[in-house]
């Protein structure tokens, strides 16, 4: 996957997870740290449990997934200390 893809990837994953878990986007540079982030923790997951995504669909759903888990660990962390 090149950059290009990798970095729009990584946006919609970003905007979608923001979405799911809090009804509303980080913003256009939070989506897409998020999403990048997610999109390895997403392929360490995946890789985990023994799954494998491929194309642009499959890559979106990894990177979407492990979005998903960041911004749940994040609010788990934030509640713990808050």
């Amino acid at each position: 996957m090149g950059l290009i893809s990798f970095l729009i990837v990584g946006l919609l994953a970003g905007w979608l997870a923001g979405n799911l878990l809090r009804g509303g986007g980080l913003g256009l540079f939070w989506n897409l740290v998020t999403g990048v982030v997610g999109a390895y923790l997403g392929a360490f997951l995946f890789d985990a449990i023994g799954l494998s995504a491929s194309g642009f669909v499959g890559n979106l759903i990894m990177a979407t997934v492990g979005a998903v888990v960041l911004l749940w660990l994040v609010d788990t962390l934030k509640k713990r200390r808050g």
